[in-house]
């Protein structure tokens, strides 16, 4: 009796530890889910916005609901450069509607004037997940349909995949399209210039709304019914751009709806892009796209998910995007997200393939006087040194042999570049440090303006950029030691050791460092920027001055979402992003946060506690595993509000977070 008891309590317990891995698993599998009870509080659905890019500049996006908050958003919107610079959108959004025995229940969901949303099609939603693509889950009874979407890599093209899952008779699916044709920074209004004419292509149509525009064509796997009956739908309202202070209410075109049955375990995709494709490939390149994915079950694999959608490629020319859904490619931006996107995420190749873009630029800048480069913000005083701490990163993750067969020649040439005096904004003194004139125009990445004025106004000698000044000489004596050319090296190490005493004589003010010195005037605004000085490879600070600025940015502007822009004890600080546009600019680097300067944080802190600091940093790498589920489902926002609960801001996807993140938990792995 006492053994039956004891193999009775042993399968128990197997059982028991079977259940625990079965749920361990399926919280592994959705570890990015929202069931029922969120999706339908709008208020708080509307927040999660989703991303899905094709690598080459044209987005999807919109809400986990489906219901489009911002003019970016669209489910199709695409760089068209015959037109401008700029991403427009063509299909805003797809309404789906389920059709059985007669009656009609509207998937779709949009916002109108006095806060009413209309067809409310959130009600049947019953879970949304974001893995290797995003897929909502809809339940209308007996009735459950499946809802995923991906871009096609370097193809402006999205495909939508439906199946009935669950279903006691065949339903009828309808689509009804709403079309923008428009730049991302304006609004559509409903106007007669319209062409409403179509084309019929195979399973679907083609049309162009304005001159100058591609066709859109929306096609789907299987055949389908196409019913022309073109309206207007107005009033359309975003509110995120209401929150922001901009014009808010579109009117949008439908040109008509499209149905087709579907049984269950039936499924059908639909594809909207500029060029037609065949029917019969779709479900081939839904497969194709899918292969080239990977599971995702934790923060490193989301942010590598996220850190890839900021890769561009124009033809020869591969660059990193800043951010989603408005920022293009900028120089400063680029330089500092490139380790990060790239070689922490091992691959190494599209950061060869970025300096082989950018490397031509940089000749041609500091070769040719007063060029202009396609590259953005080139010429920004600060651009080039990041460059230089890029390539140090490349050393990292490489070897010290690569680095020096491929890029010893340009850091040697951006130094001499900057020795003798040929920057338009950057002016060696004889105390050996960069003077910089910042009263006019933003130099640093604290760029908000007001009245075309910087708003901080960081000018003269500037903390950052004479660390990395720093750091940069004593990087390229390095290598012309290497090289054997053994006096210029021993030049390039005396011109810092001057710079160094420079920069202890300017910016230590006996516990941190000075943000900027001009004239008689020093700015002892505590803010990240002196965190650099300890971060980088060569620092010209003593042990006992890191420690010092490494304790006083933790004491003051540490924060469960990286390092804040200013500190709360000063008369200045306004932490949170929010109000109109003047409002906003005026907070923007005053107090909130700024994620990607914890990889700085990261190296500063683990230089000076050593292995005794790492369970700290990790403690602070977990405040993003809930940062990920929060605004953007799977990456970073642009910045966070300074105080608790520290909400997201700005754009939805921020390149040097999402990069900087990445180093720290690559950082993590090698303790």
């Amino acid at each position: 009796m006492f053994l039956v008891k004891i193999k009775d309590f042993f399968f128990a317990n197997i059982k028991l530890i079977s259940t625990f891995r079965q749920i361990k698993r399926l919280k592994q599998m959705s570890y990015l889910s929202f069931d029922r009870t969120l999706l339908v509080d709008l208020e708080k659905s509307l927040k999660k916005e989703i991303l899905r890019t094709n690598r080459s500049g044209a987005y999807n996006s919109t809400t986990i609901v489906d219901c489009n908050t911002r003019k970016y958003h669209g489910q199709l919107v695409v760089p068209l450069p015959n037109l401008d610079n700029e991403n427009h959108v063509l299909l805003s959004s797809l309404d789906e509607t389920i059709i059985q025995y007669g009656a009609e229940f509207n998937l779709g969901i949009h916002k109108y004037d006095h806060n009413h949303f209309s067809p409310n099609g959130h009600k049947y939603l019953r879970q949304f997940e974001f893995n290797v693509v995003s897929k909502s889950i809809y339940r209308l009874g007996g009735i459950i349909l499946s809802k995923e979407r991906i871009m096609l890599s370097h193809e402006p093209r999205v495909l939508i995949k439906y199946k009935l899952l669950e279903g006691h008779s065949t339903i009828k699916l309808r689509f009804k399209p709403f079309l923008a044709f428009r730049n991302v920074n304006t609004l559509c209004v409903e106007n007669d210039n319209i062409d409403k004419s179509y084309n019929e292509v195979s399973n679907g149509i083609e049309t162009c709304l304005y001159h100058g525009y591609p066709s859109l064509v929306m096609q789907f796997s299987r055949k389908t019914e196409y019913f022309h009956c073109p309206d207007w739908y107005r009033g359309i309202e975003y509110a995120k751009e209401q929150e922001r202070g901009y014009a808010y209410k579109e009117d949008l075109y439908a040109p008509g709806c499209f149905e087709l049955s579907l049984k269950k375990d039936e499924e059908v995709i639909f594809s909207a892009g500029i060029e037609s494709v065949s029917p019969n490939k779709l479900k081939t390149l839904w497969d194709n796209e899918i292969a080239k994915r990977a599971e995702k079950g934790n923060l490193f694999d989301y942010l590598k998910n996220s850190a890839i959608q900021f890769y561009k490629k124009d033809g020869d020319v591969d660059t990193i995007l800043a951010g989603y859904p408005w920022f293009k490619s900028r120089a400063r931006d680029q330089f500092i997200s490139l380790p990060g996107v790239t070689l922490c995420i091992g691959d190494a190749d599209y950061f060869d393939k970025v300096l082989s873009s950018s490397i031509p630029e940089i000749k041609e800048f500091i070769n040719v006087k007063d060029s202009v480069t396609e590259l953005q913000e080139l010429g920004m005083p600060d651009a080039l040194l990041w460059f230089i701490w890029a390539i140090q990163q490349y050393e990292i993750y490489t070897s010290r042999e690569q680095m020096l067969e491929k890029y010893s020649d340009i850091v040697v040439d951006i130094v001499k570049f900057l020795r003798s005096q040929k920057h338009k904004n950057l002016f060696l003194h004889s105390n050996g440090l960069l003077f910089t004139e910042g009263r006019e125009t933003a130099v640093t990445w604290m760029n908000a303006m007001e009245n075309n004025r910087p708003i901080t106004p960081r000018t003269g000698y500037i903390v950052e950029i004479n660390a990395l000044w720093y750091n940069a000489l004593e990087f390229a004596s390095s290598i012309l030691k290497e090289r054997k050319e053994e006096h210029t090296a021993d030049l390039l190490h005396y011109q810092a050791e001057i710079v160094r005493r420079s920069f202890i004589e300017k910016f230590w003010n006996g516990t941190y460092l000075n943000d900027y010195v001009i004239d008689e005037y020093h700015d002892k605004e505590v803010r990240p920027n002196m965190i650099f000085a300890v971060s980088l490879p060569y620092s010209p600070l003593d042990r006992q001055q890191q420690k010092s600025v490494v304790d006083i940015c933790t004491k003051e502007l540490l924060t469960p979402k990286g390092l804040r822009s200013l500190s709360p004890k000063s008369g200045s600080y306004r932490p949170m992003y929010i109000g109109g546009m003047l409002e906003r600019d005026r907070n923007y680097h005053n107090g909130p946060v700024w994620s990607w300067t914890i990889g700085a944080f990261a190296d500063a802190y683990l230089k000076v506690y050593k292995t005794s600091g790492v369970s700290f940093i990790k403690r602070i790498t977990a405040g993003f595993e809930g940062a990920i589920r929060e605004r953007c489902i799977g990456t970073i926002p642009e910045l966070y509000d300074g105080n608790p609960p520290y909400n997201g801001h700005g754009a939805m996807s921020f390149a040097m977070n999402v990069a900087e993140i990445l180093r720290v938990l690559t950082m993590l792995e090698k303790y």
